[in-house]
């Protein structure tokens, strides 16, 4: 398995993650005043989220510019 693919799959699975800590959030904001961390929960998924997306984003330029093609 290449990097890209894991990156791939590690990006679904957070994707999955950060969801649910999202809809556990609304679900606790609707139950009443949630516990502060709830609020931050759903931070560091979507942190991992931001580097992998840039990731997959770079990676066809990254490669077309090492292959030589022109824009």
């Amino acid at each position: 398995m290449t990097l890209s693919n894991k990156v791939r799959q590690s990006h679904r699975w957070l994707s999955i993650i950060f969801t649910l800590t999202v809809i556990a959030n609304f679900a606790a904001g609707a139950l009443g005043t949630p516990p502060q961390w709830l609020n931050y929960l759903p931070l560091p998924p979507l942190f991992l989220l931001m580097f992998s997306g840039l990731y997959m984003f770079v990676l066809p330029h990254a490669a077309r510019w090492r292959s030589g093609a022109a824009s």
